[in-house]
């Protein structure tokens, strides 16, 4: 998605009509497919503008379709090229919406999604009856910039300047999402998530104003454990320093997200049962003994969405005190429309990339998962890496297997050797440590620090060592 600034040549309401257009758009492209038929279903009912035509059709040209048929024009205009290409296309839904099957077997409407419900979206749920409606968009906004670790990758500055609000404005909506479950999400560092969750358990810190010193000033002792000199930064004994090292270490995490999705602590936790339609479906398609991936993307709304044109005739004949208002009726109208053609514009050229890149994923599974970053994704699809956050956001995808996965699972840098660490934790004769098996990985090419080991041992709810051998006692 691209939006070339025109800077002189633009009057002050074209450039208005374009930050519209922008944040809209952006608002849009955060939204599942759920969420993205409240939206439409309440902008019709508001607006007499807009007309839903019924029966389906393309989502992308309006042709009219047959039940179960794809746009002859849109859904294959790659089908002639290489057949490396991926087919990415918009799909309307069927009468019965059920998802589209690579065998002869119908899926049932109760498919189950990824095990974990998106961070984004669980926050949201917490904070949203305390925002109000632009509230709630600036929220959407500093939630979809999250990195995988729960931490924000834009500055509440940046925020400020993009919703034209004060600071202060931003800052009130950050500090209710830092303050949700995960404590510490939404924070702009390590240390700041640290001591927001230290503040929540001042009652239990050996010394709360201690902890945070040592968070704010000794976090590189802290990691190697130099509590001697931690001591002498504090001016406690090393004894002392120990216990606040200890505290920190045990009570708080300084990546939110990681803490609260994947770790140890939580494995035995059962994870909720959530079903729904996946909003995009990745099928393969055999062609000349090799395979190709044809990409759906699900367009949830039944029906052709378009400017009435009865009132549009009307427009013209519009008594005096409804002009104004039929005009802003219209202009919004059309807004939507242009805005909802972008959104899908902008997923779609998503796939194709993601569906070349991450190919070896989709067909052979999370062992060939290809570390990829949104950053680098948004370099080459040319728009900004906030864009390629919302467009994943709240997203699931159905691959080939059956399997529905959350779209954001094809950025897991770490999948791929998460994957071998279990098969070779499943394999070992008797448990193997963390420097054992950081010492394995390397031998399959992948270098990682023991610490790191740890760490991903604890995302896939795998024992310690000792623990292992404990229970296969």
């Amino acid at each position: 998605m691209t939006f070339q600034s025109q800077g002189a040549f633009q009057s002050p309401s074209q450039r208005a009509q374009a930050t519209a257009h922008l944040a809209q758009t952006m608002t849009l492209l955060g939204l599942n497919s759920l969420e993205l038929i409240q939206k439409v279903e309440a902008a019709i009912s508001e607006n007499p503008a807009l007309e839903l035509v019924e029966g389906r059709h393309c989502p992308n040209c309006g042709r009219s379709l047959q039940a179960e048929a794809v746009c002859p024009t849109c859904a294959y205009k790659a089908k002639a090229g290489n057949s490396d290409e991926p087919i990415v296309f918009l799909n309307p839904p069927e009468d019965n919406y059920a998802p589209r099957s690579s065998g002869a077997q119908e899926l049932s409407d109760d498919i189950p999604t990824a095990d974990i419900q998106d961070l984004p979206a669980y926050v949201l749920q917490q904070i949203a009856s305390e925002l109000e409606a632009d509230e709630l968009e600036i929220a959407a906004h500093l939630l979809t910039s999250l990195n995988e670790d729960g931490l924000l990758t834009t500055t509440l500055p940046e925020v400020a300047r993009f919703y034209h609000r004060p600071v202060s404005d931003i800052e009130a909506v950050a500090d209710l999402i830092r303050h949700a479950d995960p404590l510490g999400v939404g924070a702009s560092s390590p240390q700041e998530a640290l001591l927001i969750q230290l503040e929540s358990l001042q009652e239990r810190a050996p010394d709360a104003e201690l902890c945070a010193r040592a968070i704010e000033e000794g976090m590189g002792l802290l990691s190697k454990h130099q509590y001697g000199e931690l001591g002498n930064l504090l001016g406690v004994s090393r004894l002392v320093a120990k216990e606040i090292a200890e505290f920190i270490v045990n009570n708080l995490s300084p990546y939110p997200a990681r803490a609260h999705w994947g770790n140890v602590r939580n494995v035995t936790a059962e994870a909720p049962a959530t079903y729904q339609r996946p909003d995009i479906i990745v099928r393969e398609q055999e062609e000349n003994g090799k395979i190709r991936l044809v990409v759906e993307v699900m367009w949830p709304i039944r029906g052709l969405l378009r400017i009435n044109p009865l009132f549009q005739e009307a427009l013209q004949e519009a008594p005096k005190d409804k002009a104004e208002q039929w005009k802003i009726d219209l202009e919004q109208a059309t807004l939507l429309i242009k805005c909802l053609a972008q959104r899908n514009h902008t997923i779609v050229r998503l796939m194709q990339v993601l569906a070349v890149l991450q190919k070896q994923f989709i067909v052979k599974g999370d062992a060939h998962m290809k570390p990829i970053t949104r950053s680098s994704l948004a370099d080459e699809l040319g728009v900004h890496e906030s864009t390629v956050s919302r467009a994943v956001a709240g997203k699931s995808v159905q691959l080939p297997s059956g399997k529905i996965v959350p779209l954001a699972q094809f950025f897991d840098r770490s999948l791929h050797i998460r994957t071998a660490l279990k098969k070779i934790v499943g394999n070992e004769k008797k448990p193997l440590s963390d420097t054992k098996l950081a010492k394995q990985l390397a031998e399959q090419g992948y270098e990682i620090a023991r610490r790191t080991v740890a760490k991903y041992r604890n995302m896939e709810g795998i024992l310690p060592a000792h623990m292992r051998k404990a229970l296969a006692s």
